[in-house]
């Protein structure tokens, strides 16, 4: 669930559309500035914003509410700005006082991320009762969108995957919604989706793992992006996941019934043996690339971490958390407001310190990529999503915001697809 994903996305519809030729174009960092030269005001992040604005907003919002503040006015105002009549919101709108036609691209992942978002800021804005509006359209868009099959595809109407199906689950997590209530005309829930892409046990190259989608012939890869979203999704666990107790090894088991529950676990399982010896994903190779080098997944690895914190595995999530905060500062700092936040979510997930990760304040650095935020002394108590055990600070948050109005020093925390 990153900006990653988003831009790839984009990148790998731009590669269809205009054939291998165009692979090295398509793999090449997207402009710093969008076509308008100028970015809009209350958007977070310096660069481009085509493919990810509403993504890494939503994400920065989320982030900051796990840390007890409140996005400035403006931020929310230019969030709510995206949304469409309709209630879907498309990856970035560069000019949102004109309204949404059939040639805007309505992105499921987009919208999902941004009611997660809104439902956590919502009680907290200038105009609450605008939030809650939006939440609901946004909620009621995805529901007309949902496939037959229970999931949800990229588009609407397009072929349900693996990571969209979970952001919407995360939604509906975050808004307080079973996610086995909310199913299609047919009668499918997306935990129907979600297991038609889990991996049995026995697989041999990804035992427990969930794909994107089966290929043409129907056969399904492990893919540890899907991975990660499944295992939260099937958990019920919106993106602000936090760590599971008790403790448990993962492992996987096959049942003869399967559930959502055991295959999230069985997907935990999976990326700590992933994550086992290197202690980090690695990307797979872009189209048309030519150097066979595998590259570190920063983004995936901090998602992963979430996910097995989240499925009571947190003690093998540490080993990845602590190579992050050996090793992601220079990929935070290229990539943005959303790496900050998946890091920070990271942290929060494994109860590790995100104002000391490594070298990096990470509070600081998601603050200052956007308007400044209120201070947590006026937002704190504020629940971070809708979904009681993901909403609202646990013990360890307490202390920490208590630490930072008695000394004046931080302890709190600041803030997918193929």
């Amino acid at each position: 669930m990153n900006t990653v994903r988003r831009a790839a996305a984009a990148l790998t519809a731009a590669v269809a559309v205009l054939g291998t030729g165009a692979a090295g174009q398509a793999a090449a960092a997207p402009s710093p500035t969008p076509s308008t030269g100028k970015l809009p005001a209350g958007l977070y992040g310096t660069k481009d914003p085509t493919y990810d604005g509403v993504w890494r907003q939503s994400l920065s919002f989320l982030a900051q509410r796990a840390t007890g503040y409140q996005p400035a006015d403006q931020a929310v105002e230019w969030l709510l700005g995206q949304q469409c009549d309709d209630g879907a919101f498309p990856a970035y709108r560069a000019d949102a006082a004109k309204p949404c036609d059939a040639k805007t691209m309505r992105d499921t992942n987009a919208t999902a991320a941004a009611v997660q978002a809104l439902a956590a800021v919502r009680r907290q804005s200038a105009a609450p009762e605008k939030a809650d509006r939006a939440v609901k359209a946004g909620s009621d868009w995805l529901k007309s969108v949902q496939n037959k099959d229970g999931g949800w595809g990229y588009s609407a109407g397009g072929a349900s995957d693996a990571n969209s199906t979970s952001v919407v689950v995360g939604a509906l997590a975050a808004t307080g919604v079973r996610p086995v209530d909310f199913t299609s005309a047919e009668g499918r829930s997306p935990y129907d989706a979600l297991l038609s892409f889990a991996l049995p046990c026995t697989d041999k190259e990804g035992p427990g793992a969930f794909a994107y989608q089966p290929d043409k012939t129907g056969k399904l890869f492990a893919n540890a992006d899907a991975t990660a979203a499944g295992t939260l999704a099937g958990l019920g666990k919106s993106m602000v996941a936090t760590k599971a107790s008790p403790e448990q090894a993962p492992t996987c088991t096959d049942l003869a019934k399967p559930t959502s529950e055991r295959a999230a676990l069985n997907g935990a399982s999976y990326l700590a043996k992933a994550l086992a010896k290197t202690h980090h994903l690695v990307q797979p190779p872009m189209p048309g690339a030519t150097d066979s080098a595998e590259q570190p997944d920063f983004g995936n690895t901090a998602d992963a971490v979430v996910a097995l914190s989240a499925a009571g595995a947190s003690k093998e999530a540490m080993p990845a958390l602590e190579w992050l905060e050996k090793n992601s500062a220079t990929w935070a700092k290229e990539s943005g407001p959303a790496a900050y936040a998946q890091l920070i979510l990271a942290a929060r997930a494994t109860e590790t310190d995100p104002r000391k990760f490594g070298s990096v304040d990470l509070v600081e650095q998601l603050n200052a990529a956007g308007p400044a935020p209120k201070s947590p002394d006026t937002s704190a108590s504020a629940s971070s999503t809708a979904d009681e055990e993901d909403s609202g600070f646990d013990l360890w948050w307490i202390i920490g915001i208590g630490t930072v109005v008695g000394v004046g020093i931080g302890f709190l925390l600041s803030g997918r697809k193929k």
